[in-house]
């Protein structure tokens, strides 16, 4: 069934057993990213300034969120009756990477975080603890990017028409398949590269290198976007409920 035919025959959804959080996903996602940015720059800069407890906190309650809810779509196959079960992994599994990720770092500096930030080169003791992740952390990079590469291939991602905003591209699959599968794109060439930025700092190689600059604006670019994006979907989600009970 073509977009025009949902759009004159009117799509219905049993939303009790279609449940969906991608919103606060998307926004905790890229608070995550936009997060990590931050906390680099400040121990790049003004170190002294940086609260152990104060970032455990923010990786903590963005890894808690992202946690559960991938946890709870990586193993409930598929999470919406009738829905898209390509969803429990593009959405599902990479939140709950990131999540358990966000929520290891947190109990780091709540743990550790203020003994590290004392020594004289705290950023590079900072990668020598990431080092043994930072394998995983390029293999959810080569993921993503071929999530980027199924989205366009399958044209994923696109909004049936009775979405707002969204709705509006729906006769153009396209167009929100390569918006979304750029995304993922970029914090694919960040993750990817984070084990050879990891193993330049641990070597007290603090300056702003080639990598660490692109790392650092791929992922505060797709961090703002998918927090707006996901903001966004707050108003799209409740007009498509609205407009398919």
């Amino acid at each position: 069934m073509n977009t025009t035919q949902l759009a004159q025959e009117g799509l219905k959804i049993d939303w009790a057993s279609m449940p969906t959080y991608n919103t606060i996903m998307s926004i905790a996602a890229g608070a995550g990213l936009l997060g990590i940015v931050i906390f680099v720059k400040q121990l790049m800069t003004k170190p002294t300034e940086v609260s152990a407890e104060g970032w455990s906190l923010a990786f903590g309650v963005l890894g808690t969120i992202l946690t559960t809810t991938g946890l709870h779509m990586t193993l409930t196959w598929p999470l919406a009756a009738g829905g898209f079960p390509f969803d429990n992994i593009i959405f599902g599994e990479t939140s709950l990477g990131f999540g358990v990720l966000l929520l290891a770092a947190s109990v780091y500096m709540w743990r550790r975080g203020t003994e590290a930030l004392t020594r004289p080169e705290p950023l590079a003791a900072l990668a020598k603890v990431a080092q043994p992740i930072s394998v995983f952390i390029g293999g959810l990079g080569l993921a993503l990017f071929g999530i980027a590469v199924a989205g366009v291939k399958y044209q994923l991602f696109a909004a049936p028409p009775q979405e707002p905003i969204s709705g509006e591209f729906a006769e153009w699959p396209l167009v929100e398949a390569i918006f979304m599968s750029g995304l993922f794109a970029l914090v694919g060439v960040g993750a990817v590269l984070f084990p050879f930025i990891v193993n330049s700092i641990k070597n007290a190689t603090t300056k702003a290198t080639l990598p660490i600059k692109i790392t650092g604006i791929v992922w505060a670019v797709a961090g703002i976007v998918f927090i707006l994006f996901g903001a966004m979907n707050y108003f799209t989600h409740i007009g498509l409920i609205v407009n398919t009970m």
